[in-house]
């Protein structure tokens, strides 16, 4: 009968706490992606608005359209700030979870590790059970057999 791997409940434990960081850090990847395509499109907004601005001034502003741009472009600024703020703090979740997820996986593979010898040590043992009895079964069967080998 082979022996249970005592640290059985600690693998599937590690397992499944692997399993969730994967989960986790992926979550976090792609919450970071999506910040960093808001950024992009905030960025890429203001690049067009300053572009018709530009184009507005050349055909003359009043000073009314003039501050009009200018506030715009002031929130455009602040909201891209904002989203600034966001993917870095995002960048730093992404960092942490894949800390974390490295963690758990180093536990995992050494567990694993233990739990791979374990299997190969119980393997041998039940392979020289089996080769034990084989030639146990052969020396009663063919004593002239063994007498020949001594």
């Amino acid at each position: 009968m082979s022996q249970k791997f005592t640290l059985q409940p600690l693998l599937e434990l590690m397992r499944e706490r692997t399993d969730e960081a994967s989960r986790r850090l992926g979550e976090v990847i792609a919450v970071e992606q999506s910040a960093r395509s808001k950024l992009q499109l905030l960025l890429d907004y203001r690049s067009e608005y300053v572009q018709r601005f530009q184009e507005a001034q050349v055909q003359g502003l009043t000073l009314q359209v003039w501050q009009n741009y200018q506030a715009f472009l002031n929130k455009i600024d602040d909201a891209i700030r904002q989203q600034t703020a966001q993917v870095e703090a995002s960048a730093q979740n992404t960092a942490a979870a894949q800390q974390y997820w490295q963690t758990q996986n180093t536990r995992l593979k050494a567990i694993d590790t233990l739990s791979a010898r374990h299997d190969r040590k119980v393997q041998y043992q039940e392979n020289r059970q089996e080769q034990k009895l084989l030639d146990e079964f052969a020396s009663r069967h063919y004593p002239a057999a063994t007498k020949a080998h001594d």
